[in-house]
């Protein structure tokens, strides 16, 4: 059986892909931080897939304790880790110049940090042939007005992945960055931007599939992908 870890999974994109694990037989541990959003989203899981093995675990990886939390609750409930998916991420717009006091510190603690203290606590429970995805951004290729830390942030997770990815060649290990533009989810409720502007949480999801069931000699390093239109 295979097992998979997807962070940040309560809605949008990390929902989307747990979904999408879960209906390809996977055993997926999950996590988020509003536990009653993640407990609502477990139990639909739960209802339409009765037999499969679902770890949930409300915890806040922007915290070192958040990370050490998640990955000792797999350690204990899976043998393995076959996939990683490095989706916990947050936002908030500004710029360098002008943006709260703060702001770069909290975006680089859960959209950089979050991923690399929970893949080097895993690493032991991944072989060859494992597979690890950072959910990164459109925002980690070209900085734009109103970036501010999160394009950092996402810059710097990037160069997170791409480091890994040379690490992990020998052992085996994929190392894919997931370079998304905009993907409809509740946060654009009330944006005034219609959904069918832009992309749905499922392309990212079957885009990881596509790029995780591909021969052991081939990895797909790095996936750009943007609405048909462009950004916005």
């Amino acid at each position: 059986m295979p097992y998979a870890v997807v962070t940040g999974a309560s809605q949008g994109i990390g929902q989307a892909i747990a979904e999408m694990l879960l209906s390809k037989g996977f055993s997926v541990a999950v996590c988020a931080r509003s536990e009653a959003k993640l407990a609502t989203t477990v139990a639909g899981w739960r209802q339409q897939y009765p037999n499969a093995e679902i770890i949930a675990v409300n915890a806040d990886l922007g915290s070192k304790s958040g990370t050490d939390v998640l990955a000792a609750e797999v350690n204990k409930s899976f043998p393995k880790v076959d996939l990683l998916v490095n989706n916990a991420g947050t936002y908030q717009p500004g710029n360098v110049s002008d943006e709260p006091d703060g702001q770069l510190e909290r975006m680089i603690q859960v959209n950089l940090y979050s991923a690399y203290n929970l893949t080097r606590s895993l690493l032991s429970m991944m072989g060859s042939g494992g597979h690890i995805f950072n959910m990164c951004s459109v925002a980690s290729l070209k900085a734009y007005p109103g970036g501010g830390s999160y394009s950092i942030s996402k810059y710097a997770l990037l160069g997170f992945t791409d480091n890994l990815r040379e690490e992990l060649r020998e052992p085996g290990i994929k190392v894919t960055a997931i370079c998304p533009g905009a993907v409809w989810s509740p946060s654009w409720e009330g944006s005034g931007v219609s959904p069918e502007r832009i992309m749905e949480a499922n392309d990212i999801a079957d885009t990881i599939w596509s790029a995780y069931i591909l021969s052991p000699r081939a990895v797909t390093e790095t996936i750009v992908m943007r609405p048909v239109k462009g950004d916005l």
